[in-house]
């Protein structure tokens, strides 16, 4: 099951995701919910003021595809502020025009959505909910952060 919360504080907003079992799940379902959680992490080392956007969707298809699985390339992280979707587009593979360098301050989320199946998705008939085109299992885990010199600021993670 997925658990995706946002939230507003003062005008501004924040948003953050997992994936989280739901009684006795296959070790396919336990290894992708880990893998998404992994690519997050490995995303945290390049979100670095200075570097390009890029670099986040690279660091998470690596991890994503070092594990067997494939990243949804429809769905991504995105820029957050006073809404819920700001620039910039957070991409989880790596696109060449997410070129934009991150600079000190800028809030973003970073979600690494991932599947077992080929990594495409369609849009149910109550034009909410989406699914895996070949209905294979899927997991994102998501948090808001705010990019530094360093290690960037999660503001929706409890660690």
């Amino acid at each position: 099951m997925k658990l995706d919360v946002t939230v507003e504080k003062d005008g501004y907003m924040a948003d953050a995701a997992i994936t989280v079992p739901v009684g006795q799940v296959s070790s396919q379902a336990q290894q992708l919910m880990a893998c998404a959680e992994r690519a997050f992490h490995q995303a945290m080392l390049v979100a670095r003021a200075g570097l390009r956007v890029f670099e986040i969707g690279k660091a998470v298809d690596r991890e994503v595809r070092k594990s067997g699985f494939a990243v949804i390339r429809d769905l991504g992280g995105h820029g957050i502020g006073r809404t819920i979707h700001e620039p910039p587009h957070v991409p989880n593979y790596h696109d060449p025009t997410a070129s934009q360098v991150m600079s000190k301050g800028l809030v973003i989320t970073v979600e690494p959505i991932i599947s077992a199946g080929a990594g495409h998705v369609f849009t149910d008939k109550d034009g909410w909910t989406l699914r895996t085109a070949d209905h294979s299992l899927s997991a994102h885990f998501e948090h808001t952060l705010v990019i530094t010199s360093g290690d960037p600021l999660l503001l929706t993670a409890g660690y």
